[in-house]
C-alpha cells in the first residue's frame, strides 16, 4: 500500500508494534526498511522530514491482519 503524509509518526509506529510479522517501508529509491526495527523506525523518521516535500513510499507487509490494521489507521 501506498502511504504519504504521515503526521503523527508516533502513532503510526505504535500500530506498527502491534503488528504480528514483517513490515517493510519501500522508499522511492528501492531501499527496504524493516519498520518492526527500531533503528529503521528512527531512518525513516529521518527520511520524512529531511526535505521540503513528503516523499510516497509503499509499506508492505506479509500479514493480511496487519495490512488492515495499518489501513484502518491510515484512512482515520
Amino acid at each position: 500500500m501506498r502511504v504519504h503524509g504521515i503526521t503523527d509518526v508516533e502513532a503510526f509506529f505504535s500500530v506498527v508494534d502491534r503488528c504480528k510479522g514483517k513490515v517493510e517501508l519501500v522508499t522511492p529509491d528501492g531501499d527496504r526498511l524493516n519498520l518492526r526495527s527500531k533503528l529503521c523506525q528512527y531512518v525513516s523518521v529521518a527520511r520524512l522530514f529531511s526535505g521540503d516535500e513528503t516523499p510516497e513510499m509503499e509499506i508492505v507487509t506479509d500479514e493480511a491482519e496487519d495490512e488492515r490494521e495499518l489501513r484502518k489507521y491510515l484512512v482515520s
